[in-house]
């Protein structure tokens, strides 16, 4: 019981946080430039979360040429650029992961 209050404080406060944006989007105007650069997180939060989990293992390096994660990311990245489709990219890149595997990669 003495992680309750904790767990009504954590979501009353992500809760607050959500909702702030949410009640000044229409009261308040960004400036462009702070327009333009937030069109910019989405791709670096992606880049920060997909290429540490593509090229490292365990905090190495892993050579590109003995690396099946790269290259099913390649393929996922050419499927999702082609088709924008997101199931048919995961699908792609997890049958090209499987089999690169299962080849012994």
């Amino acid at each position: 019981m003495e992680w309750l209050p904790v767990l009504i404080i954590g979501g009353l406060l992500t809760f607050a946080t959500r909702l702030s944006f949410i009640a000044l989007l229409g009261r308040f105007e960004a400036p462009e430039v702070v327009t333009r650069a937030l069109r910019y997180v989405p791709p670096a939060v992606l880049s920060a979360i997909i290429f540490p989990e593509v090229l490292l293992r365990d905090g190495v390096f892993v050579t590109p040429w003995v690396n099946p994660r790269l290259y099913a990311g390649i393929v996922a990245g050419l499927i999702a650029w082609r088709t924008r489709n997101v199931l048919l990219t995961i699908g792609v890149g997890m049958a090209v992961f499987w089999a690169l595997g299962w080849a012994g990669m």
